[in-house]
């Protein structure tokens, strides 16, 4: 992994690290805490310097280094795309731009209730929420051939800070990722989002197990040690036909 090796050594800009500590006054100590450990974070480091929008992206390309989620020609749906730093490495890996022409091109569509800033080779659909009807039908209409064959999800709710709370609201959120998957899904696609590891997991996972062949856990390096959030991937889809009735 190529961009892995870039993660050593890399220097901050002296203006940045200026910039950052000028704001440090006023700040909680817990803000204070999160702000010098994200300073000094390597993912966020790399993503300078690679242009990615986010730390996210080095998430999404561990696991797709390991997993082979994302392939030329396949089309992307990116539910809570923003700021895009995973549409980024998707419009990369599907060759979305059409840049290498021996490959076949693929298609990103990224949702998000917050406004995505442009990016080539990507359309993106904000603000928009996943989980109104109106963006399905919106989505449908988008996607070439009206399905994706990947689904992709980094989103999560706004959190309240109980922690119970934001893991139950989450993985209410990915369900209905799985609701959505009914109606865009390929048959064989693959679905990957993130949740809070918690009670209600193995809901989901349950979920999951049901109407996609094989599912798995998933925790990429980029993933802070610290932090419950793991991934589901979930692939081969059975499709609306396959499926038991629930």
């Amino acid at each position: 992994m190529a961009w892995y090796a870039k993660l050593v050594g890399i220097p901050l800009r002296v203006q940045r690290f200026h910039t950052a500590a000028c704001h440090h006054k006023g700040r909680t100590g817990a803000e204070h805490q999160w702000l010098t450990r994200h300073l000094k974070d390597p993912f966020v480091k790399a993503a300078k310097v690679e242009s990615y929008r986010c730390r996210s992206a080095f998430k999404l390309l561990e696991m797709n280094d390991k997993h082979h989620i994302l392939r030329p020609g396949l089309r992307v749906l990116d539910c809570g795309a923003a700021p895009g730093a995973w549409s980024q490495v998707a419009v990369q890996r599907v060759n979305a731009t059409g840049a290498d022409p021996s490959s076949p091109v693929g298609f990103v569509l990224g949702v998000d209730l917050l406004h995505v800033f442009p990016l080539e080779g990507a359309t993106f659909l904000c603000p928009a929420d996943v989980t109104d009807p109106r963006t399905c039908q919106r989505i449908l209409e988008l996607l070439p051939g009206r399905r994706a064959d990947v689904i992709l999800s980094d989103m999560a709710p706004n959190a309240t800070g109980i922690r119970g709370l934001d893991h139950d609201r989450l993985i209410s959120l990915c369900l209905s990722l799985v609701d959505l998957a009914t109606d865009t899904l390929q048959p064989g696609g693959t679905l990957l989002c993130k949740i809070w590891a918690g009670s209600r997991s193995h809901l989901l996972q349950r979920r999951l197990t049901q109407e996609f062949q094989n599912t798995k856990v998933v925790k990429p390096e980029a993933s802070r040690k610290e932090s419950s959030e793991v991934y589901l991937l979930a692939t081969q889809y059975r499709g609306r036909e396959g499926c038991p009735k629930h």
